[in-house]
Parts: structure tokens; sequence; C-alpha cells
């Protein structure tokens, strides 16, 4: 296959990556503000869309007023990264470790001739292609965040990839996922490599996340031309039956 390759966005100072410490809150605020629900402190996407939420800071003291308005008593929100105390009649109910990788000049990116572009009449197939291979949270509405792009093989969709959060500046890559008989054909990092090519070609940078155990998915795309940036913790709380702390 012939390279098209778009270069990377000039280098920036680093503080163009100081959005990406709030990727989730920059995204609601900022280019996906017309899908965020909630007010100046606490955000969320639809239910529907994404489970992601975020507050514009922990420091606020009516942060825990606004995300128990925002989700009702008893439901859950993202928790507060570890060092944040959570208020009595709060519970912590996970937290998963992981990581988050942006692009470097390494990242020799192209369209893929054979991907096909994912569209609303598709999401059942895309259910159906998360709930198989599991890559992590994929809604009836998550398509509204970006582009989606999939191989088919015998007209059944068996890979897929696109666009989730999307702070200033930058899109994150992610739903990347891969049926069992058809992995270890490079699928996945034509998707990727695909979805990099059209992010850059509107101006934007590539992030990713990833659980710090997948070391597999972890080592592809250190391969393909990203760089570790930090670690991270994904977590829920779940928000008091009663009323919120004033």
């Amino acid at each position: 296959m012939s390279l098209s390759h778009v270069p990377a966005p000039p280098t920036r100072e680093p503080d163009a990556e100081a959005v990406l410490d709030q990727a989730p809150w920059q995204s609601l605020a900022g280019p996906h503000r017309h899908l965020a629900e909630g007010g100046d402190l606490a955000r969320r996407y639809p239910v529907d869309v994404s489970p992601f939420g975020a507050v514009a800071s922990w420091e606020d003291p009516g942060v825990w007023r606004a995300i128990q308005d925002l989700v009702g008593p008893g439901a859950p929100f993202a928790a507060p990264p570890p060092g944040i105390e959570v208020p009595g009649g709060w519970r912590v109910l996970e937290r998963v470790q992981g990581v988050q990788l942006v692009e470097t000049p390494a990242l020799l990116t192209r369209p893929d001739p054979e991907a096909v572009e994912l569209g609303p009449d598709d999401v059942p197939e895309m259910l159906a292609l998360v709930g198989r291979t599991r890559p992590g949270p994929f809604l009836p509405r998550t398509i509204e965040l970006g582009r989606y792009v999939g191989f088919r093989r015998e007209g059944r969709l068996v890979a897929m990839a696109g666009e989730r959060l999307h702070p200033p500046g930058w899109t994150e890559i992610s739903a990347v996922c891969t049926d069992v008989e058809v992995r270890g054909q490079g699928l996945a990092t034509r998707l990727v490599l695909d979805v990099a090519h059209h992010v850059r070609e509107r101006g934007d940078r590539v992030l990713m996340h990833a659980s710090a155990a997948n070391s597999r998915a972890i080592g592809l795309y250190l391969r393909l031309g990203f760089r570790l940036r930090r670690t991270v913790a994904f977590g829920t709380v779940l928000t008091p039956p009663e009323a919120a702390p004033a």
C-alpha cells in the first residue's frame, strides 16, 4: 500500500499538551459542548453517547453539589483523582489504571482504501462487534463523537476504530477492536493510521488512552509512533442516595 503521509503539525510548546490533563472536561467545554449536559462546574455526555463526565476543578467547594444536581441521587459519575477526598455518603466504586499516549513525528499516517466509513445504520453491527471484543465503552449514540471506520469481510463488520474525546487541538482515537478470527492481519494498525490521517488533515493532533494492563495494545501504539505522556486513573464515584453536600 502506498503511503500518503500527512505530516504531524509543527512542534508546539509543552503548554499545548496541558489541555490533555483534563481531556474529558476540555472536550465537554470545547468542541463537544453541543453534546454536553450540565453547567460551569460539572458536565457529562448524554448517557447513550458516552459514560464520561468531568468537572472544571475538584478544588471548587461547589463541585459536589453540581455533580449531584447533574446526575441525581445514587447515580454514577467520574471519580476524582487519587488524593481528592470524597465527601461522606459518596462511594468510589472502581478505579482502573490507564495510560495516555500522544503522537510523535514518527507516526506515519495514511488513508486506507479498504476502510469504510460507518454511520447510524451500522450502529447495531458496531455494538455487536464491541460486545464480542470489549475495547471499552461504546453506546448507541457514541458514533456522534466523530468519524468511525471499519473493515468488512463477506459483508460482516470485523474491525473498527474511531474518534472519541476532542479537547481543543486534539482528537482521541478509540474503540479500536478486531474480531478474534481476523486478528494478526494488521487491521487495527491500518485503522489507527487511517483515523489518525484524517485527524491530522483537520489540523488536530492525535491522542489515545489504554488500560495500563493492556501491554499488547500499548506496545502496538508505541511501535506506530506514539509516546507515553502520563498515567491516568479512570474511576467511578457513586453519589449519595439523598441530598448532596452543601
